[in-house]
């Protein structure tokens, strides 16, 4: 299995994942025009894509959803509050390229084993994702105001973690933007903050060589070099050891991440 994060943040989302011969996208928050020229920077062609799984209904996670459905005839999967809440600019979506997948239930296509996991946004009914193959996995959870146990369970073990890193506390409370957006933020509805992310990034990694990608970084309130700082002390600080126990690296919201390999340190 290998994947690229076409984009990363607040003007868009994306993840492209390749498995035997299946081509999925997590997301379409980039223009249908973007997301192909995303696609071919990592060497992927669009009029290959098989389905394209949502996360929540949110602008810059749907953007480009509707555009990809209808031009290239890709099957729909998200949950029913997601497809009621879906906002008017994506556009009609042909009924045979709906299909409902609720959170909490799985989905085999082909090899490929999805698991949904429950989250908690200000949305109708988010959901991250946990693909598997054979003894290969990646999880993408981003868009979360808290972690439960019930995620800690369903992202433990995985090869490859697309995590939430969204603020830093002190940046988002000294920063411009108006009282009602920073506690939204701040709130179990809202975004991840570096030390949240560390901490449950603590409890989540087995340090065995796992990828980690720092996800949905606020251009605002955040500095991808104070993230890595951050979540780097307190996993430092907690015993793992960065470069021997899990690898941190970047995601972008201009350009694609490598196409690179799920497996972890360990398994190559």
């Amino acid at each position: 299995m290998k994947f690229s994060v076409l984009a990363s943040g607040s003007s868009g989302n994306s993840l492209y994942v390749e498995s035997g011969d299946l081509r999925i996208l997590v997301d379409a928050g980039l223009s249908g025009k973007q997301l192909e020229q995303r696609l071919k920077q990592v060497g992927a062609d669009p009029s290959t894509l098989s389905a394209i799984l949502v996360t929540h209904e949110h602008i810059d996670h749907v953007k480009g959803l509707g555009v990809m459905a209808r031009r290239y005839q890709l099957p729909i999967y998200m949950n029913e509050k997601t497809w009621d809440a879906l906002p008017s600019s994506v556009g009609e979506i042909p009924a045979t390229l709906q299909n409902v997948l609720e959170a909490g239930a799985t989905l085999d296509i082909d090899q490929l084993h999805i698991q949904t996991i429950p989250i908690s946004h200000d949305a109708a009914d988010p959901m991250g994702y946990r693909l598997n193959e054979d003894r290969e996995s990646l999880a993408i959870v981003t868009d979360l105001g808290y972690v439960n146990q019930r995620i800690l369970d369903q992202v433990s073990g995985v090869d490859t973690l697309i995590w939430e890193s969204n603020h830093d506390v002190s940046m988002l409370r000294m920063g411009s933007y108006p009282w009602n957006i920073k506690r939204r933020i701040l709130s179990d509805l809202g975004h991840l903050s570096n030390e949240d992310s560390g901490e449950a990034l603590l409890e989540i990694l087995k340090g065995v060589g796992e990828q980690v990608y720092l996800a949905h970084l606020s251009q605002d309130n955040n500095v991808v070099e104070l993230a890595h700082l951050t979540i780097k002390q307190i996993l430092e600080n907690g015993g793992a050891k960065i470069g021997r126990d899990l690898q941190l690296h970047e995601t972008h919201p201009d350009r694609p991440t490598a196409l690179r390999e799920v497996r972890c340190l360990a398994k190559r």
